[in-house]
């Protein structure tokens, strides 16, 4: 099975790992969404990852950089 949108420790790990220079605050929704899409074994609908989901993404990869 791959990744899915619910998957949020192990994406914000995948981001923080693949892009360790990137300020995960300075990424928008629409280039955060292509960047998860773009992921190893991502497989999930892309509508299904919308604003909340995101945001969560987000704050877990800034985490994991921290």
């Amino acid at each position: 099975m791959g990744l899915k949108w619910v998957d949020v420790q192990e994406i914000a790990i995948l981001l923080a790992d693949g892009h360790p220079d990137v300020d995960p605050y300075s990424v928008n929704f629409v280039a955060l969404r292509d960047l998860v899409m773009a992921l190893p074994g991502f497989d999930d609908e892309r509508d299904r990852g919308g604003e909340k989901v995101l945001e969560a993404i987000q704050t877990a990869w800034k985490e994991e950089q921290d």
